[in-house]
């Protein structure tokens, strides 16, 4: 090699060589610092891209199980207030049930109605109860309720295919052919219950008494009337105007309210047959009393339901609507604060069945929250796994092997320091030409 000395090739050489070991021991303390394979996108493009896409779905699916886990926190306030409902309820129709005792003197009956009075008090508390201030069970953040709103609907499955207004009461049949039993000269008595009052009729019944007379009564006739849909298995029509049929397709007598909206609200429909001696005939009094709440009253009104976001993109939601449980929207109390009498024995046995719809209402209720907070609980496990996942993914993309880099750090330290020796042994050979100027 040629004694040069304004080009020293080899100190250059050994110069770059050192730069490089130099990068590379920084690149490698850099990523045993982070833990990071991947520190920006001049590491690995297409990677870095990759865990920065995952890095999001991560991050928002911990967040969609926050959500789950405030939403599930939301239901189980709402299923304390319904349960404490539930609860009350129970207690009132045992109240009811006492007070429709003629044991008991009227005197007695007003100090049950007092306990009546209170109850319903608490009723409309429980329905108040907020969370993170949303008021939860007072209507506010009910579904949609189409329309005028939606009309009680009091069905009886019991009776033959065919009956209908028309059918004479001796010849009132059941669905399993036989007759109910119903003879002349018996009394049929109907009540029911309207805006926290007891309306009751007694009818004698004679062999051409109709089925529709017991209804034809003041102001019986202008409160209810029968459904003449030409499908008899049709009940009526849902909050979401979706129709509503018997459980079995077959025919059933349904009497509605004839004003939707808690207006026209029908608390409890009461049948009872007893014979010319003024016994009850308790098996057709079993069928024929047999009217049950198909469709509730409620008042027209936006959609307010509760949206819970448990997924990852716009729409992956969870709606969950609050129907009204105040004392009003459960047939005990009307608009203008009257409520439910237990004051007379009539009155007292007419409100058992208002307790039941009742009952009945805040049941769905505590039904449709517990199986909403089932889901949440699916859904948090999923997203828990979901998550989980995606961060392994992740890691195999972007986590540094901290052996693997612990000895890539090695290697280059020691090139480092060997090519610094080797610089330095490069620049003294240039003073080897100082000996031919001598």
């Amino acid at each position: 090699m040629a004694m040069v000395v304004k080009n020293n090739l080899s100190a250059k050489n050994t110069l770059n060589q050192l730069n490089k070991n130099e990068k590379a021991t920084a690149k490698d303390l850099k990523k045993l610092a982070s833990g990071m394979r991947i520190n920006s996108a001049a590491d690995d493009a297409s990677g870095y891209s990759i865990s920065e896409r995952m890095a999001v779905q991560i991050r928002s699916l911990d967040q969609d199980d926050a959500n789950t886990q405030n939403g599930t926190s939301l239901l189980k306030t709402a299923e304390g207030a319904v349960s404490s409902t539930v609860d009350i309820l129970k207690t009132l129709k045992e109240k009811a049930i006492n007070a429709a005792n003629d044991s008991n003197t009227d005197e007695d009956r007003k100090v049950i109605q007092k306990e009546v009075d209170q109850a319903l008090e608490q009723i409309d508390d429980n329905a108040n109860v907020t969370f993170n201030g949303l008021t939860l069970v007072d209507g506010s953040k009910n579904d949609q309720v189409i329309g005028d709103g939606t009309s009680t609907h009091l069905t009886n499955e019991n009776f033959a295919d065919g009956t209908n207004m028309r059918t004479e009461l001796v010849n009132l049949t059941g669905k399993d052919g036989q007759k109910l039993g119903i003879m002349p000269n018996d009394q049929v008595t109907i009540s029911y219950v309207k805006d926290g009052k007891t309306w009751s009729n007694t009818i004698a019944v004679d062999e051409t008494t109709l089925f529709g007379d017991m209804f034809s009564w003041d102001p019986c006739q202008s409160d209810m009337t029968m459904t003449t849909d030409l499908d008899e298995s049709k009940i009526g029509t849902d909050q979401f105007g979706n129709d509503v049929y018997t459980i079995d397709g077959r025919s059933a007598i349904t009497y509605r309210a004839a004003e939707p909206g808690l207006n026209g609200q029908i608390a409890g429909l009461t049948i009872s047959v007893a014979d010319s001696h003024g016994q009850s005939r308790n098996t057709t009094n079993t069928l024929i009393n047999d009217f049950r709440e198909t469709i509730r009253a409620q008042d027209p009104s936006q959609d307010n339901a509760l949206v819970l976001q448990t997924g990852t993109k716009a729409n992956q939601s969870l709606k969950v609507g609050f129907t009204d449980l105040r004392a009003t929207a459960l047939g005990l109390k009307s608009k203008a604060g009257d409520t439910i009498q237990l004051t007379t024995q009539v009155s007292a046995n007419a409100s058992i069945n208002a307790f039941d719809n009742a009952v009945s209402k805040a049941l769905d209720m505590q039904t449709k929250i517990g199986a909403v907070q089932s889901r949440l609980s699916y859904t948090s496990s999923n997203i828990v796994t979901a998550s989980e996942n995606t961060t392994a993914s992740k890691s195999t993309i972007s986590d540094a092997d901290m052996a693997k880099e612990m000895t890539s750090y090695t290697k280059n330290n020691v090139l480092t320091q060997a090519a610094q020796a080797m610089l330095a042994q490069a620049n003294q050979s240039s003073s080897s030409v100082l000996s031919l100027l001598q």
